[in-house]
């Protein structure tokens, strides 16, 4: 058998890189559906694994361009690369409107692969993808489709754009800094009397938590929330606009409708459905969360009738360590960035059977960026690469994403994904050591789910609404006190007290109500910005905000400018809590008394993530569990 090799990364020269592969990958693309057209087929399979080769090359290059227009610190890199992804836009919408490519695909006798049920879902998802593209369109019609995913595949990328360079700041008297965490003021020198926070990660969520200074908190919030603004706002009206032109043009009534219908809910309608439903799930649980949380802001704003939103986080942790004795700036110095990332690896690796081989010699975009090799423990086999660039810096997406370089194939191309977080360099919250373990469940299910046949289903392949269920279901491990015990050590080397995780677990029930309506504000900005398209997006934010979410609006914030889901997820945000009810379900099967099962896991992996989208979300989930997944856990969870 022929080993699969990784990508040759460049280590300089990435825009040459860029640029080459890009226009080797297009070329190979054009000259296979040409060959389809203008060679026919000798039977069906033949021109099946001819298109998903196309479809393949298309990918790779769109991947490599949307990873290095989101992580490269050489801004000409990153525009060069925001232009290869326009250039794989236009040859894919061209070859989807393609009628020669079409009349050849739609007359494959589907007969001949009736035994195979993998190609058969490839002949159909094709023919479905070609109809929803609009090939059955007239010439006109065809040509302002492409016209508009043109203009698409632009705006998102300016406006992720616009949320990517735009880091604020604020210089502040190091007294208001009061609070904080040594380890957080050591990084952060006073320079001419004032000290620079700013709106990444690694600032904005200490300074929301410890900081005892309410106008500062206040403050960073103001600009945190108006990242991205006023340039978004007119940019995302238009991305509304082109979207519902386009899914009317396609015969659908509005975007959601025509985004909904090759998801897990099926229809535009059953979203606003759904987010009633966990609405009024989440009500008594967030009512009984927000009157402990007022009586204590009370005690020292007494004249308070509800909690300012600036001033939640900060009395959210009060209320935790107060109640359950839970003080974040202790259970912090358990979690050194160094120590959970070689956790993590110990962890997943003899969870799922998986040795991860650190590769030293390969070039990278950053000095930052570590690079593994993912090896089956039992056979050795080669089944990945992973590259973790995990620090934030200039010019790089700023929140947390599992980013494709290369999409796994067998005996064609080995899978590679890129795990691209702003995590500190010292010590980490637990928070984010969940975040960690949710973004890697995205990178295992990528490579695992990247040794089928067909590029089509490779990876994190599902519906779309249930990608988020793999990621959300490995976060119950950054919760268990003998996972945790492995690598979760203070500096003297003690490992986090079994009962101390115990009353972190229970301090974090607290809050779900309230972070289950969060959710549903923000599905609701997704999916009603998208089906009414308001002309004033702020005003409407705020009645969504009034409506779903605990806490009153902060006037003068404009939130939705940066939140970048609008891009990727448009009007799915509902995504998220949809596949939060599946991994609680999927979470079931697992005994909690000992998480580190590699029976149950190992039944996960194969049934689950290896099948990457080669069978319906629900009919994975329903062979792991050996039954239909239900609503039930994830209501127990939220009620108790």
């Amino acid at each position: 058998m022929t080993r699969l090799h990784a990508l040759d990364l460049p280590a300089t020269d990435a825009a040459d890189w860029v640029r080459d592969r890009a226009a080797e990958g297009l070329s190979a693309a054009r000259a296979g559906a040409d060959a389809l057209v203008r060679r026919g087929v000798t039977s069906t399979r033949e021109a099946l694994v001819a298109w998903d080769e196309v479809g393949h090359r298309i990918g790779g290059v769109a991947a490599i361009a949307e990873l290095y227009a989101n992580v490269h610190p050489d801004e000409t890199v990153r525009e060069l690369a925001d232009r290869v992804a326009q250039d794989a836009e236009k040859l894919s919408t061209a070859l989807d409107l393609d009628r020669d490519l079409y009349e050849v695909l739609s007359g494959l006798d589907a007969a001949e692969v009736a035994d195979d049920p993998e190609a058969t879902r490839v002949l159909e998802r094709t023919l479905r993808d070609f109809r929803r593209a609009g090939v059955d369109r007239d010439d006109d019609t065809r040509a302002r489709i492409a016209r508009l995913r043109e203009e698409l595949t632009v705006l998102d990328q300016d406006f992720s754009k616009a949320i990517r360079d735009d880091v604020r700041s604020i210089r502040v008297e190091p007294a208001r800094l009061d609070g904080l965490p040594q380890d957080w003021l050591d990084q952060h020198p006073v320079e001419d009397g004032l000290v620079t926070v700013t709106t990444e990660y690694p600032d904005f969520v200490p300074v929301r938590t410890f900081a005892h200074d309410a106008d500062l908190r206040r403050e960073l919030t103001l600009v945190y929330q108006n990242r991205g603004y006023p340039e978004n706002d007119e940019r995302l009206r238009e991305l509304f606009a082109k979207r519902h032109e386009l899914a009317t043009l396609l015969g659908y009534a509005d975007w959601p409708s025509y985004d909904a219908e090759v998801k897990m809910i099926g229809s535009g309608p059953a979203i606003p459905e759904f987010i009633e439903k966990i609405t009024a799930a989440a009500e008594e649980p967030m009512r009984r969360d927000l009157v402990e949380l007022l009586a204590r802001y009370r005690e020292d704003h007494p004249d308070a009738t509800e909690v300012q939103s600036p001033d939640s986080t900060y009395y959210e942790e009060i209320l935790r360590k107060e109640k359950y004795d839970v003080d974040a700036q202790v259970v912090r110095t358990y979690f050194a960035f160094a120590r959970v990332h070689d956790g993590l690896l110990s962890v997943t690796g003899r969870l799922f059977g998986l040795t991860y081989t650190p590769v030293e010699e390969v070039g990278t975009w950053h000095e930052d960026v570590t690079s593994y090799d993912v090896h089956r423990t039992d056979d050795g086999a080669l089944l990945g690469r992973i590259h973790l660039d995990l620090h934030p810096r200039a010019g790089k997406y700023n929140h947390a994403a599992q980013f494709t370089l290369a999409q796994g194939v067998a005996g064609r191309q080995l899978p590679e994904g890129v795990l691209v977080c702003n995590f500190p360099r010292g010590l980490m919250e637990h928070s984010d050591v969940v975040t960690l373990f949710h973004e890697f469940g995205h990178l295992l299910h990528h490579v695992l789910g990247g040794q089928g046949h067909w590029s089509r289903f490779s990876g994190v392949a599902t519906e779309w609404d249930f990608v988020e269920a793999p990621s959300q279901m490995l976060e119950q491990w950054a919760w268990d006190a003998a996972v945790l015990a492995e690598f979760a050590v203070d500096e003297a080397g003690t490992p986090i007290p079994a009962d101390l995780v115990a009353r972190m677990v229970a301090a974090h029930d607290y809050g779900k109500g309230i972070a289950a309506r969060t959710q549903m504000y923000y599905a609701a900005i997704s999916y009603y910005f998208h089906a009414e398209r308001p002309g004033d997006l702020a005003a409407r934010a705020q009645e969504l905000q009034a409506r779903y979410s605990a806490y009153p609006v902060l006037e003068g914030t404009h939130f939705y400018a940066s939140f970048g889901h609008l891009g990727g997820y448009s009007s799915a945000y509902y995504t998220y809590m949809w596949s939060l009810v599946i991994a609680k379900d999927l979470f079931s099967a697992f005994d909690p008394d000992d998480l580190l099962d590699t029976e149950v896991a190992g039944r996960y992996r194969d049934r689950v993530l290896a099948r990457g989208g080669a069978d319906d979300a629900a009919q994975l989930v329903a062979d792991f569990l050996g039954r239909p997944y239900t609503f039930d856990a994830y209501a127990a969870w939220l009620a108790r």
